[in-house]
């Protein structure tokens, strides 16, 4: 009998539904209309792909890019699953074929673009079809308070009035609050269908560097990624053009992507960066690259995005295979101006909106301090309840010495104060330094107390110091010219002298921890890679139809013998064992005969298969034996960081031991403890929120942590 666990093995290979793909599935073949927010790269397409093999009729999924469309078809048709497009870039006599095979019942997936729906063609072709599921990707479209709204998304209602009994799933990876209330009332969802799972993607390492020689930096990443696919982001078609130039020049492979290409120039630079016959694609923030290349290890922004929708969208192509991937956001307050120049030129609402998505985007970016995740995800609603997610900048950057920079930050405040609360971080710099700018004299702030007490510091060491006076709370910045005004914190602070602890010079971070690599062969890797290119070169296929690196990195760390062993192999299904799994086999016997290695047993760590993890070895040494403080001081961290790998360790379905070293670090009391665990055994260990929620905010995240841990070590 089939069944959704049944298909996601034997159809797609993997062993584990990702969070909430299980309940979306579900949900849909009870028949319910559903809203599905998922981060990219966090499994959307198999909400819909799984039910069209279990229900009965077609299930049409409506995506805005073509280039998308012809990714998934292939991917499906490599896993045994019928499916077709219909969209403008087929020959005639292959869009008539494919309607034929969807009006003779022999297809499960049809990929449609909005426009190419609404026409009389497809309508009359959808009448002779039993329609099971209507699906529409990118839901955000819909909505005008998305980034990205297209008009002729919000006709799709129409098709869900002609069609009634198909059910209706809406995916989309980039949605505020606000947005999805949007996307479920103009589809007349049912409230409680709706299913937003983290926005967190743990793999990604999130970096945000200041930008001060932007070619040299970018040139320094690529150099120790040789071999790699990443893309880079641009403001511009001219920048895109002359920074692809310059990186040919220096050898790299690499190929530029815009609107202003040609049509045929375009796809086809896209077409050979998906093959992997190009390293590196270097792309406008404005345009969207459509692809689903799940081995992206990085992704540069050599500009500034203009939202962080865009950001988030754009580093969510990285590392959608759930390795290690690196994020990178080169940062100066001249592409602020930049962005600003254009914002100034639109009007109303518009500028409004665009005004505030950048001052979104650069309070994150200013953020030295706190974890790059935190901001990120709260912009999207949800509470990131870590403090130190130990993979990004900020998390891993080696511990910085505050200062006393009371007098700096009084004069600072005074000098905002004096001129009138009118004026940017420039103007008061200048008068600090005492310039002699027209603009400052002729406000007369030459004669002002606080002009020329600041020439000790730089113009970019007062600006940096502006930045954390507003982290600090102690200014905040108003309008589209960022005016400084002293908040009520900061008043406080000038009249009694309150101790200001931060950093006076803006240096360069000190080193930071890389993240963590696989252990896995290199060189047997090196050898499937060039075997899945000669096989994909001679079916006309992307690399990763064939099989994804993740795949070939699970070959190369377990050295399966047989064939049974390949299709433990993460995304090794039925219809790829039989089609590749004896060419691979025949590699990888090849290789270990001449090696003199031994198959290695796949241990099954959860979602995750990367054993080697940091988490993974703190809560093995934990179960050892060792207590939580001897682990916080053997890695140098709080005891808190060991807890959050402890419990990160536990919800990759490994075993805590039970013991007493966990309720010594709750401050709780016993009653308060039994109520906590009561509360984790009737809502589940996943989230705090609801626990937090059930007992009334009386216990904090903090201890809810720690009795989440006692909880699941108490499990059987």
């Amino acid at each position: 009998m089939l069944t959704p666990a049944s298909i996601l093995k034997d159809t797609f290979g993997y062993d584990n539904f990702r969070p909430l793909q299980r309940e979306v599935i579900e949900n849909l073949l009870a028949g319910r209309d559903t809203l599905g927010i998922m981060p990219t790269g966090g499994g959307k397409s198999l909400c819909y792909q799984i039910p069209s093999l279990l229900l009965d009729g077609l299930t049409l999924v409506v995506s805005p890019l073509i280039a998308l469309m012809k990714d998934q078809v292939e991917q499906m048709l490599a896993s045994g699953v019928p499916a077709v497009m219909l969209n403008s870039s087929l020959p005639s006599s292959e869009y008539q074929k494919n309607m034929d095979l969807v009006r003779d019942g022999a297809v499960k997936l049809l990929y449609l673009a909005p426009e190419t729906l609404l026409t009389p063609r497809i309508f009359s072709l959808l009448s002779q079809t039993k329609l099971a599921l209507l699906t529409i990707d990118e839901a955000h479209c819909i909505s005008e308070w998305g980034h990205d709204f297209r008009p002729e998304y919000r006709q799709i209602t129409e098709v869900r009035q002609r069609y009634p009994k198909a059910t209706c799933l809406a995916l989309t990876a980039t949605a505020t609050p606000r947005v999805r209330s949007d996307i479920k009332s103009s589809l007349n969802f049912a409230q409680s269908n709706e299913f937003v799972a983290s926005f967190n993607r743990e793999n990604l390492y999130i970096e945000v560097a200041p930008k001060n020689d932007a070619l040299g930096q970018t040139l320094r990443f690529l150099e120790d990624r040789k071999d790699q696919s990443g893309i880079i982001y641009c403001f511009s078609r001219r920048q895109v053009d002359e920074l692809a130039g310059y990186l040919e020049m220096k050898g790299f492979s690499v190929r530029p992507y815009h609107a202003g290409l040609e049509d045929g120039t375009r796809k086809a630079n896209q077409e050979v960066f998906i093959r992997d016959d190009v390293q590196i694609i270097v792309a406008t923030i404005a345009f969207g690259m459509g692809i689903n290349k799940p081995n992206v290890r990085f992704v540069i922004h050599f500009d500034l995005p203009k939202s962080i929708e865009g950001y988030y969208q754009e580093i969510g192509r990285a590392g959608r295979d759930d390795l290690p991937a690196h994020c990178l956001l080169l940062y100066n307050y001249s592409d602020v101006s930049k962005q600003r120049y254009f914002i100034n030129q639109k009007e109303g609402n518009e500028k409004r909106v665009a005004s505030e998505h950048l001052d979104t985007l650069v309070r994150y970016a200013e953020d030295e301090i706190n974890c790059r995740r935190k901001p990120l995800l709260a912009y999207f609603g949800e509470i990131y309840p870590t403090e130190n997610c130990g993979n990004c900048d900020n998390c891993t950057s080696e511990a910085r010495e505050l200062t006393d920079i009371t007098i700096p930050a009084q004069k600072f405040l005074s000098c905002v104060k004096r001129t009138g609360e009118r004026f940017g971080a420039v103007h008061i710099t200048g008068v600090l330094r005492g310039s002699t700018r027209k603009k400052i004299l002729n406000y007369g702030h030459n004669k002002l107390s606080t002009y020329g007490i600041g020439a000790d510091l730089s113009r970019k060491q007062w600006k940096h110091l502006a930045r954390q006076l507003t982290q600090m709370g102690y200014l905040a910045k108003e309008g589209e010219y960022q005016v400084l005004h002293v908040t009520q914190e900061g008043m406080d602070a000038l009249r009694n002298r309150t101790e200001i602890m931060g950093r006076i010079q803006e240096d360069e971070r000190q080193s930071r921890k890389v993240p963590e690599k696989l252990d896995y062969d290199q060189a047997l890797f090196t050898i499937l890679r060039q075997k899945r290119k000669e096989l994909a070169d001679e079916a006309g296929l992307p690399p990763y139809v064939i099989f994804s690196d993740k795949t070939l990195v699970e070959m190369s760390a377990y050295y399966p013998q047989s064939l049974d062993s390949v299709l433990k192999m993460s995304g090794v299904g039925q219809a790829k064992l039989s089609r590749y799994g004896e060419i691979f086999l025949g590699e990888i016997k090849a290789y270990c005969e001449k090696k003199g290695f031994q198959e290695k047993e796949k241990r099954s760590y959860r979602g995750r298969s990367d054993a080697n993890s940091r988490f993974m070895i703190v809560g093995e040494i934990y179960n050892a034996g060792e207590s939580i403080q001897s682990l916080a001081e053997r890695y140098q961290v709080k005891t808190g960081t060991i807890v959050n790998h402890l419990m990160r360790f536990a919800a990759a379905g490994n075993p805590l031991k039970k013991g007493a070293d966990l309720q010594s670090l709750t401050s709780l009391s016993p009653d308060e403890q039994r109520r906590a665990t009561r509360a984790f055994d009737e809502l589940g260990t996943e989230f705090l929120k609801p626990v937090f929620e059930k007992l009334n905010g009386e216990i904090s995240y903090d201890e809810l942590k720690i009795m989440r841990l006692v909880t699941l070590s108490q499990q059987e």
